[in-house]
């Protein structure tokens, strides 16, 4: 797939995850066979006025390249400053968030309550490209609600403002993550676009993608949630079933985390994700508690390297 000058190679792509998809998670599936990964979304307006946290949220290495930065907001002028900040990065492509559907990033207009405001959103993104040589891509949903499903439409205005590719999450804003994701809408935006169309939602293993791309006809797929706990889905052999054999990619998380992130602060979120690695396995639930009560990410390595119980799933 390409994405203006950027070649992928292959269509599996690591969907943006606020609090999930930070350096080291992303370096993981890059590991395990993601084509690109795309960062957590970066608040533009913490980006222009140079906010400490937001600006943490820009550290990558070559290693994970190609890789694509992800920014959110309502403003087409703060948007467009943002992205000439962001163009100064190591990275390869600008993402534009326009599928959020958290109700704090909705109040201020953002996310997928885009999809509501199309001529702001094609406001946005003509803004981005115009500060940026990068390709500008745009991820949003099927609509709003089942009564405003507008994707097409807005997919098309979305190339015509100057995006290099689009991705759809098949639900609509109103369906938040509940339900099953409607692939026919994005077979239908593929049919009236000439740009790449990536697909996402209820992916949960290769042989899902695979599918996805048979259905609808769409470039390439995103990986969100079906990621967690399992960087092995972009792997044709998917997860393996016991935890003796999931332990060494979990010990490379921690090893990633401990060489990227400021682990003492966000120990807790390193917590979630190794918590993720045991989904499936019957009897896990004593190491959980072991996890979730550890203070430091030495004690969670000691736990994992130690813990020779090996657990058949159920």
């Amino acid at each position: 797939m390409k994405i203006g000058p950027v070649i992928l190679s292959n269509p599996f792509i690591l969907a943006p995850l606020a609090g999930y998809t930070d350096l080291a998670f992303r370096l993981l599936c890059r590991e395990q066979g993601a084509a690109m990964c795309v960062s957590e979304m970066i608040s533009c307006h913490g980006l222009v006025y140079g906010q400490k946290k937001t600006l943490e949220m820009l550290k990558t290495v070559p290693e994970e390249r190609p890789v694509a930065f992800q920014l959110f907001g309502n403003d087409p002028d703060i948007m467009g400053e943002a992205a000439a900040i962001l163009s100064t990065c190591p990275i390869e492509i600008i993402d534009i968030n326009m599928g959020c559907p958290v109700r704090k990033v909705i109040k201020k207009g953002s996310g997928a309550a885009l999809m509501k405001d199309p001529i702001r959103a094609e406001a946005i993104v003509r803004a981005v490209c115009q500060n940026t040589k990068l390709p500008v891509t745009v991820k949003f949903r099927s609509g709003w609600n089942n009564e405003n499903l507008n994707a097409v439409h807005f997919a098309m205005r979305m190339q015509e403002a100057g995006a290099s590719a689009i991705t759809i999450h098949g639900r609509t804003w109103s369906q938040g993550f509940s339900g099953r994701a409607d692939q026919s809408v994005i077979a239908e935006v593929k049919k009236n676009v000439s740009i790449p169309v990536i697909g996402n939602g209820d992916i949960l293993s290769y042989r899902d993608g695979i599918n996805m791309i048979e259905q609808t006809g769409c470039d390439g797929v995103m990986i969100g949630r079906g990621s967690l706990g399992n960087p092995w889905v972009f792997n044709p052999q998917g997860r393996p079933d016991t935890l003796e054999e999931r332990k060494p990619l979990l010990l490379r998380h921690l090893e990633l985390a401990e060489q990227h992130l400021p682990t003492r602060k966000i120990l807790f979120r390193i917590k979630n994700h190794a918590i993720r690695y045991l989904t499936g396995i019957h009897g896990a639930g004593k190491l959980r508690k072991l996890i979730a009560d550890a203070a430091s990410l030495e004690d969670i390595f000691s736990l994992i390297r130690f813990y020779h119980h090996d657990l058949p799933t159920k």
